[in-house]
C-alpha cells in the first residue's frame, strides 16, 4: 500500500492552526471564562485611513490593524503631519483647506494633490541626513522626520497664511501617549499623529439619524471615521464595551467627542462653523469626562483602544463580547 504524505503547505497549515488554537485557549484562560461568549451587533461596511493629518481619507476593502491604527500597504493612518515651524501640529480646524489634499502612494513614493497644485512626491524612505523633530500636539509630544525643503514649499504655498513643514513618524520613533490627551485611555494606548485615538468607529444608523434632522444632509466624510458599519440601532457603538472584527479584538475607551471640524465641507474646504454642530448639540449630550476642554462637546462615534492587533475587510461581522 502507498503512502501518500501531506505537503509543506499542508503541514504549514495544520501547524499555524494548532497554534492559532492555543493562543485563543490561552486567552481565554487568561479572561478566566470557559468560552468567549459574542452576539454579533453589525457588519463592517467601510474602512477609512487618513495617511496626512487632517486631509482627505482614503476608503479601502482590507485593512491590518496594528497598535496606532489602521494600516493599507505602505500608507498608516495619521503616520505623515503639517506642522507648524516650533513644532506645533495643524489640524484642519485651523487651515480648513488641508480637507483638499489627498494622498496616494506608488513605486515607493508617497504623492500628494491638491487644487492647481502640481504633485507632490516624497520617498518613502526619507533620507537619514534629514532632521528628527519633536511633533506636539495637545500637550503631547512625538517625533516625526523632516520631509524636507521642497515638502514645506508645497505645503506653505497651498495653504498660503505661514510657513509650515511635513513630517514622517517612522518605526521605532517616540509615540504620542493618548492618555496624555484622553485620561479615559490606557497607559498602553498610543497614537503617531492622531488626536488621541487609533480608530473611530461610527455607525450607519447613527449618520442616518442625524440626517433626518437636518436641512443638508452631510456625508460620512465630514466625521472622517476609520470603521463604518451597517446593521445596528442608531447610537448602539456608543455601548459596545469589548469587539471582534476579524481576528481584531479593541476596547470601547469613550465616546467621541465633536467639535467644528464636523462643519468643514470635504468638498470645498470651507468651514460653515453652524451644521452638523447646531442640530448634534441640540439632542446629543455632552460626555462625562475628566477634562472640561471638550465635556460639552457632543458625541457622535465611538473611540477604541487596541487589545489585539489583526486584519479584519469590508464585509466582516462585528461582535460584541458579552
Amino acid at each position: 500500500m502507498s503512502h501518500v504524505w501531506p505537503s509543506p503547505s499542508q503541514v504549514c497549515s495544520a501547524l499555524a492552526l494548532v497554534l492559532g488554537l492555543a493562543a485563543l485557549w490561552r486567552w481565554l484562560r487568561a479572561r478566566g471564562s470557559p468560552e468567549l461568549r459574542m452576539r454579533r451587533v453589525g457588519t463592517v461596511s467601510g474602512l477609512f485611513l487618513y495617511p496626512l493629518k487632517s486631509c482627505r481619507g482614503l476608503s479601502v476593502d482590507r485593512a491590518e490593524v496594528t497598535e496606532l491604527g489602521l494600516r493599507s500597504g505602505a500608507l498608516s493612518d495619521r503616520c505623515w503631519t503639517v506642522m507648524k515651524e516650533d513644532g506645533e501640529m495643524l489640524s484642519a480646524k485651523e487651515e480648513p483647506r488641508l480637507v483638499l489634499i489627498s494622498v496616494t502612494c506608488e513605486d515607493g513614493y508617497i504623492m500628494l494633490n491638491a487644487p492647481e497644485m502640481k504633485t507632490l512626491k516624497i520617498p518613502l524612505e526619507l533620507p537619514r541626513t534629514n532632521a528628527v523633530r519633536n511633533c506636539r500636539r495637545l500637550g503631547a509630544e512625538g517625533e516625526g522626520r523632516d520631509c524636507g525643503e521642497e515638502a514645506a514649499q508645497w505645503i506653505t504655498t497651498f495653504l498660503n497664511t505661514r510657513p509650515y513643514r511635513l513630517a514622517h513618524y517612522e518605526p521605532n520613533m517616540m509615540t504620542r501617549k493618548s492618555r496624555d490627551v484622553l485620561p479615559e485611555f490606557e497607559t498602553t494606548d498610543e497614537v503617531a499623529y492622531a488626536e488621541g485615538s487609533p480608530i473611530l468607529l461610527i455607525s450607519e444608523a447613527s449618520l442616518d439619524d442625524l440626517n433626518s434632522r437636518l436641512e443638508e444632509k452631510v456625508a460620512i466624510t465630514n466625521f472622517r471615521p476609520n470603521i463604518f458599519v451597517t446593521g445596528c440601532a442608531p447610537y448602539e457603538e456608543d455601548s459596545w464595551s469589548e469587539i471582534v472584527i476579524g481576528n481584531v479584538q479593541m476596547k470601547g475607551r469613550m465616546v467621541c467627542p465633536r467639535c467644528i471640524f464636523t462643519t468643514i465641507d470635504p468638498n470645498t474646504g470651507i468651514m460653515h462653523k453652524k451644521e452638523p454642530m447646531k442640530t448634534l448639540l441640540s439632542y446629543r449630550k455632552g460626555t462625562s469626562t475628566k477634562q472640561r476642554s471638550y465635556k460639552n462637546l457632543p458625541p457622535f462615534g465611538s473611540l477604541y483602544g487596541i487589545e489585539k492587533t489583526g486584519v479584519l475587510a469590508v464585509g466582516d461581522p462585528v461582535y460584541e463580547i458579552i
